[in-house]
């Protein structure tokens, strides 16, 4: 890396600056930037909340922590009885402000999450039954109820939506995509863009995202080219004479006295990092928080077989270096087939990608064609019909048929793979089994993906529901309070989206709304201890 002088930090983020000491009402001349040896005393400023991610789920926690509120429309009835009387009781607030856990309360719907379940069917009432209603709430700006944040980002705002495939289809509808406050389709229309169909291609959505922060005024909280490297709690360490003296970690939940003579206060977060500039040059950062919420999706590192010859050139793991190994013309004319390995939508959009090239292709994957949990079995046909069209090919034209039949696919279902050799084969084995090498040109594997947390101490290991493993998005998410999106073994550190099982953009805005709700108290009491003089903590009012 190519660190540039203390100089150059304060300029590249003076703007920043500039904005949050007005609004906060003080006259902050840099960032809190320091020197790696030096710790931050009580007159550094500290942010209270930095959000880690700018993909949907950072975006939409923006929008409500800039005092976006809503409301149940004048007019709406919602479709659940029920539901409706709850909303009808506290009209007068806004849902940020009513009790999520009573609004949630025997709702059911395609989240774990109960708050994500509440604020989709808000959004899109009775969706899941086929039915197109409008949303039951309206918004309004509240200047009052905005919490200085900042939002950070590898990319444009959008996240990972700006690097997908442009060619695919997505899984959900335009309107499941959109964010609150403006329409999808609204939106599509006013920019002449013609939507031919309720699914639409990821570079849309990434531009309707990147529009939204503007049109939304969310800019100024948002920084792009922001690469995390580390993420620490704070803490202040007081001997027996009542000296302190400040630390840093990521500790555990409790802080135990040593000896009956030192005990740790947990204050708040260190967030270090660096951003590109324009010249490629990595200018070096430091923030201090006293939330931070977690918003990076889980498209950082792709899922790997962690089998030998895995590291060889010619084994991909994206769609992204799979479509530029087709545009380069690399693949073009050659006599053996692609290798693709997996059973989810990215290795069905693969096959396809490859069939539409004219490219062969051997389609490898652990699960029988039979199995309910395939995610072939969830989609409707005739809202789906390319990947049926694929379901279709993996269940006849496996290896067992005839081969010279099927030359331009052929499926091993029931197979893994033990191995990639450097002459570009590869060894795979039946249930039974039995043992086959085939020839490939290409291998690709798409097997998922999960989130890179190394910026976390053990890289988040101990914030998921099981213990020192790896956080994955549905073997092991982050295990949080299910109303306000706290890390229930790491206190002011939130997490939302694909973090905590919920794929689906419709779902991740319900941690939005937990974690707003969830600030907007802790802003409130905080107010109120200042206002009756005994003191705000550390950290901005």
């Amino acid at each position: 890396r190519t660190y540039s002088g203390t100089e150059t930090e304060g300029q590249l983020l003076n703007s920043f600056v500039q904005y949050f000491g007005d609004s906060l009402g003080r006259k902050i001349k840099r960032m809190p930037l320091i020197e790696e040896t030096v710790l931050p005393g009580d007159s550094i400023l500290t942010l209270p909340v930095v959000i880690i991610g700018n993909g949907p789920s950072g975006i939409c926690l923006s929008y409500l922590l800039s005092g976006y509120r809503p409301y149940l429309s004048p007019e709406a009835i919602h479709p659940n009885p029920i539901l409706h009387t709850k909303l009808e009781e506290a009209r007068h607030l806004s849902i940020v402000d009513q009790d999520l856990e009573y609004l949630s309360e025997g709702l059911e719907g395609r989240s774990s999450n109960p708050v994500a379940v509440l604020f989709d069917t808000l959004l899109h009432p009775d969706a899941d039954f086929g039915y197109d209603y409008p949303p039951v709430l309206h918004w309004k700006l509240e200047q009052h109820n905005y919490i200085p944040h900042i939002v950070l980002g590898k990319g444009p705002p959008g996240g990972a939506w700006h690097s997908m495939e442009g060619s695919m289809l997505t899984i959900s509808f335009g309107d499941w995509m959109e964010l609150p406050g403006l329409s999808f389709k609204e939106w599509a229309a006013s920019k002449r863009r013609n939507i031919k169909s309720d699914r639409v291609m990821p570079e849309e959505i990434a531009c309707y995202y990147k529009h939204y922060v503007k049109v939304m005024g969310l800019q100024k909280n948002f920084r792009d080219n922001v690469y995390i490297t580390s993420v620490s709690r704070l803490y202040r360490e007081k001997d027996d004479e009542g000296r302190t003296h400040q630390n840093e970690d990521i500790s555990t939940q409790h802080l135990e006295m040593e000896d009956g003579q030192k005990s740790l206060t947990k204050r708040n977060w260190e967030i270090r990092g660096y951003q590109r500039a324009t010249d490629g040059s990595h200018v070096p950062f430091c923030l201090f928080a006293e939330n931070v919420a977690l918003a990076t999706g889980t498209f950082d590192s792709p899922g790997r077989l962690q089998v030998e010859g895995e590291d060889f050139p010619f084994v991909l793991h994206s769609m992204s270096d799979f479509g530029a190994a087709i545009s380069k013309g690399k693949l073009s004319g050659k006599p053996d087939p692609v290798l693709i390995v997996g059973a989810g939508l990215t290795a069905a959009d693969a096959v396809l990608c490859a069939y539409n090239n004219n490219i062969p292709v051997v389609h490898v994957f652990r699960r029988r064609v039979t199995d309910t949990s395939l995610i072939f079995k969830q989609l409707p046909k005739k809202l789906y019909p390319e990947y049926h069209k694929v379901y279709h090919m993996m269940c006849t034209q496996s290896h067992t048929e005839d081969s010279n039949q099927h030359s331009a696919y052929t499926s091993f279902p029931e197979h893994n793979v033990l191995s990639f050799k450097p002459e570009m084969k590869c060894v795979l084995q039946s249930a039974s089994g039995l043992k086959k090498i085939v020839k490939f040109s290409v291998a690709l594997v798409l097997i998922g993906s999960h989130p890179n947390l190394f910026f976390l101490k053990d890289q988040g290991h101990s914030i998921g529901h099981h213990s020192n493993q790896p956080i994955t998005c549905k073997g092991n998410p982050i295990e949080i309070d299910p109303y306000t999106y706290e890390c229930t073994k790491e206190a002011n550190l939130f997490a939302l989206g694909p973090l905590v099982g919920d794929n689906f953009v419709r779902f991740l805005k319900g941690g939005a709304l937990g974690i707003a709700r969830c600030l907007a108290i802790r802003q409130k009491k905080k107010h109120e201890l200042i206002e009756s003089g005994d003191g705000g903590g550390d950290g901005v009012p």
